[in-house]
Parts: structure tokens; sequence; C-alpha cells
């Protein structure tokens, strides 16, 4: 039946209202708007209605698909996630100023040479003599410029250099960029004061009298007293401790600390799985004494439960990669080492190349009166360090990342047999490492670069300390490497199965990028994106040290952060730190 009359203005009920993303007149009148009508579910549950109800739809439409999905909304959940990885990025590092960063500039532009440190005449020596025997313009690093005047007491005009605890004990904290030098930054200071102690210590002075008097008797003819001498008064009581990680640091440090024994006259010990129980023993027990002691946590940690008074002279104790051993594989057992040390400790000197908020709020909790001596360009990657980007989601790879980390390590060595080493016919070796999030993928992306024709190993915690000292030895030689020029030309396609002699890989976790002096490396390829600015810094601090140019390229796939690793690059290129 057809209505008559004239037409209606209202438009019809299949055209929309122009207000309908309007408020009613009574909601903007602050009148109480009517309470809105219960929507039933049938077909035609949507009609007769002023606007479109999407927004009210959407969780209804999120939540069915997260219970799909079991309980993991892809748009959701991973966008909150995302989000949350990149506060934690943002927040991890300990913030330095960029005024104490200026003033602390400022001030070791002062010092140009290990001549102005107070430091004992022999131990002058044998740095140039041994430790740095061959390098020509020898000049103190930043950090060893603000470290090695304040752990020997010197007065620069720094009051904070002189501050000691109630205790009479001064605590340290040295934070450095990688590669900067740390080692020596303790060591000497800690053997200087080592060496003054000895020679004002009347118990050593008794002995040396007792030995030279015993050594006389057993040269006459016809003795027939002891043969044997009593022990030192340092036998199994060190007076310094340096505490690092992992027995490839061991060595490390270990090599050092020789170097300078030799011609400073101290005993010097390491302590790692790569040394035998009966090594270790006779080392500690030795009737001729021990000064010095570099040790991995748990392995010294162990011989203090069965023998506490080991611990009872030291005198320095020296914590290195202070945010590995604080944190909480390690922290049991370093801090019990701490405890038994600490009733005779004089100095105590923590030492990292970053300081995580967690190991900042530590350290102002138990050690509030610890001075802080941190270098200007902390938390930032060197400038000569290059960071490219490979987008792994783009063609050729199509979010391949094992297809781009190859193609990438056949870039890098098929441009070596250009250029020719000093010696005829021979190449130089191009040492590789790449680094992973997840333990599982090193043997996973090692297996498939030996596939590509690639020389690579896996190193993860499973791998045993001493095969882990074993692949990382040629990765901290500062000699080259070489090949066979003919043994390293590619050959072409269909001639033969491809092979790129030329390179060495080291596939691996952090567990590879804590304080190892890699010398040798010049590239470094981080398959995944790092989890925080933390791991950005020990990774591509392993290329670019000691003043070398380096060069890191990060594998961006289709699910990572872009725009974190776009920030980490703008910092890099403008020198900033990754705060």
């Amino acid at each position: 039946m057809g209505r008559t009359g004239p037409p209606r203005s209202s438009p019809s009920r299949m055209v929309l209202s122009d207000r309908v993303a309007h408020p009613s007149r009574r909601d903007t009148e602050g009148r109480e708007s009517r309470a809105p009508r219960h929507r039933s579910a049938g077909p035609f549950g949507g009609m007769n209605q002023t606007f479109a109800r999407i927004r009210e739809r959407t969780p209804d439409r999120t939540s069915r698909y997260a219970e799909a999905r079991g309980g993991k909304d892809k748009r959701g959940d991973r966008k909150d996630e995302r989000r949350t990885k990149a506060m934690k990025m943002q927040s991890s590092l300990a913030t330095i100023s960029y005024g104490h960063r200026t003033r602390t500039k400022a001030s070791v532009a002062e010092v140009e040479s290990f001549d102005q440190f107070d430091l004992l005449p022999s131990i002058k020596e044998a740095m140039s003599n041994d430790v740095l025997k061959g390098m020509v313009d020898i000049k103190p690093t930043p950090i060893q410029r603000l470290a090695i005047p304040a752990l020997l007491g010197q007065d620069t005009g720094r009051r904070s250099s002189r501050i000691k605890d109630s205790n009479g004990r001064q605590e340290f904290l040295l934070a450095a960029e990688t590669g900067s030098g740390k080692t020596l930054a303790y060591l000497l200071p800690a053997v200087d004061a080592l060496k003054k102690a000895e020679a004002a210590d009347p118990a050593i002075a008794a002995y040396r009298e007792y030995f030279d008097k015993q050594m006389a008797a057993m040269r006459e003819p016809g003795y027939t007293g002891p043969r044997e001498f009593e022990p030192h008064p340092t036998a199994a009581r060190p007076k310094v401790v340096v505490l690092v990680p992992t027995a490839e640091l061991v060595d490390q440090v270990g090599r050092v600390a020789k170097a300078l024994s030799h011609e400073v006259k101290f005993r010097a010990s390491l302590f790692s799985a790569n040394i035998s129980a009966k090594v270790i023993n006779a080392s500690m027990y030795s009737p001729t004494g021990i000064d010095l002691v570099v040790a991995t946590p748990h392995l010294l940690s162990s011989m203090a439960d069965s023998d506490p008074n080991i611990l009872s002279r030291v005198s320095h104790l020296v914590v290195d990669e202070a945010d590995s051993l604080f944190d909480r594989s390690f922290s049991p057992v370093t801090t019990a080492i701490l405890d038994r040390a600490l009733p005779s400790m004089k100095q105590l000197v923590l030492c990292s190349a970053t300081i995580p908020k967690r190991l900042d709020s530590y350290l102002a909790s138990e050690f509030p009166d610890m001075i802080r001596l941190t270098t200007p360009n902390l938390h930032a990657i060197p400038r000569r360090v290059q960071l490219g980007v490979i987008d792994v989601s783009k063609d050729p790879y199509r979010n391949n990342k094992d297809l781009a980390c190859a193609d990438a390590i056949w870039s890098i060595g098929k441009d070596a047999p250009r250029f020719e080493s000093s010696t005829p016919g021979e190449v130089d070796v191009k040492r590789i490492m790449v680094f992973v999030n997840e333990r599982e993928k090193t043997q996973e992306v090692a297996n498939y670069l030996v596939s590509k024709g690639i020389d690579a190993v896996a190193l993860h915690r499973d791998t045993s300390e001493q095969r882990q000292s074993e692949m990382l030895d040629s990765f901290t030689t500062t000699g080259p490497m070489r090949a066979d020029l003919a043994a390293a030309a590619i050959p072409p396609p269909g001639k033969g199965r491809r092979s790129l002699p030329n390179t060495k890989v080291i596939v691996a976790t952090d567990l590879a990028s804590r304080g190892i002096d890699t010398l040798a490396v010049r590239h470094v390829i981080l398959y995944d994106v790092p989890h925080s600015t933390i791991d950005f810094i020990h990774r591509l601090g392993r290329a670019g040290r000691m003043g070398r140019r380096g060069r890191g390229v990060v594998l961006v796939g289709r699910n990572d952060r872009r725009d974190i690793v776009a920030e980490v690059r703008e910092s890099m290129f403008m020198g900033q730190a990754l705060i």
C-alpha cells in the first residue's frame, strides 16, 4: 500500500545521515544519554543504527583470532612485545651525562706518557721491553690515564681518587669501551702495590736471609743437612687475584701478567679448565710462593671451599667483566670470593665495558662509596667501525638469513685474492665472527656455511673450555694468517665445488663477545638483531680494536626492529653513546 502526501525531507533508510560521525545534541549538552539498545545477534542486528559499530566488533574478532592462535594475537600481543623490547633496549644501560664526559675528556688530555705515572722503574722497563715490545709512539689510552694514577693514589687533583671507606679500603669501577686497554689499567697499579708491599714485609725479608744462608751452606763441600727449603711466606697465599668469566680470558690476561713478571720478578699463575688439577695444585702450594692469580670464579671458589686460607692475604681483588660476573649465573660464587677476601683487602677494582642498570643498582646499594672512572666514549661504538645493513626480506634472499650470511662472507672473501700479502704467492686469511641470539642456532648456521664452502665452526656454552680456546686462538693472535694464492682463487661456476679457503668463521653467541681481544677480526656479522644495546656494543666491539678499522654487517629480516637498527647506525655515525 503506497504512502500519499508530500515527500519526506529526511534521507531514505539506505542513505547514511550526514551526522553519523557526530555525537547527538543530548550528549553535547551534557544531558544523560539514553542507554544503548541491546543488539540482537541475528542477521539483521545491525539495522536501524545511527553509527557503525566497527570498533566494538574488533575485540571480538581479535579475541577469536587469539584463541585460534593459542592465546597470542599477532597484531596485538606481538606489537606490545616489540614495544617492550624496544623499551628494554633503550633503558638497558646506565646514563652517563655528556657534561661528565666533556670534563673527563679535558682531564685525560693532560697525560701524554707512561712516564707521568708513579710506577716502579722495573714496571716501566717491562712495559717497553716485554708488554709493548715492537710498538712505536706508545701513549696511555683514556682509561689508563684515568685509572692508573687513581689506583696508585697519585695526586692528580681529583679529590675522589683518594677517598677510602670506613675500613681503609678503596673501591673503584673502571668502565671503558671495548679494546681500550683496561687490562693494563688495573694490572700495573696492582703489581706496583704488590712489589712495594713485598719490600716492606719483614717476613719476606727474613725468608730471603734464611734462603741465602741455606744456599751458601748447601754449596759447602761435605754438606749433609736438608736439601729442601721451608715454604715461602706467600705459599698458597696470593696477594693479587684477578677474576674473569672464561678460560680464554684467563689465558689472555695471564699472558700480560706473565710478560710483566719476567722483568718485575713476581710469581703469576693461571687457573682455568684448560689447566690440569695437578698443575694448579702445584702452582698454588709451590714452596717458592705465589703472588698473583688469574682465575675463573667457579674454580677459585671450589679451591677456597677446601682451603679458605688461600684468600686470607688478598690485598687487591680485580673483577674483570663485572657486568657478567655479577649477573645471575656468576654472582653467587663471585660474592662468595669477595666475602672471604674482604677482611684483608685494600683495593677492590671492578672492570667492565658497559654499566647495565642492574649493575648500577647493585653497586649503589652494596658499594655506595665506590669511585667510578668512566671514559668519554663509554657505551659508544667507535666511529672507526662501520655498520652495514642487509635487508633479508628483499630479493634475492626472500627472508633467508642463512643465504644472506653466506653471501656476505663470500663478498668479504672473494676480494681478498686481489690483495696479495707481503709474501709472494700468498694471501691474508680473513677472520670473521658471526653472532646469533640462540645457542641452538650456532651449529645450524655453521653447518649451512660449511655446505657453501666456508670454513666455519660453532662456539657455544656446550663446547668445552679447552675447545673454545683452540677455536679462538687464531682469532686472538696479532700475526697474520696466510693461504696459498692459487688455493684461494675462486673457481668459476660449473668448474668443481666452490670453496672459500681464505676465510675462517666462528659462529657464536655472546659467549665470544665479552672481553676477548680479537685483534685479528675486522668483520663481524650480526645474524640476529641483538636484544639490547649492551649486546650491540659487545658484539661490534670484536672488530676495530686497539685503533684498527672494522666493519659490522647486520641482517634485518621481516620481523626485526628496523627502527632500532637505524637508531644504532645513526648513533655510530654521530659518535654518540647508545643510550
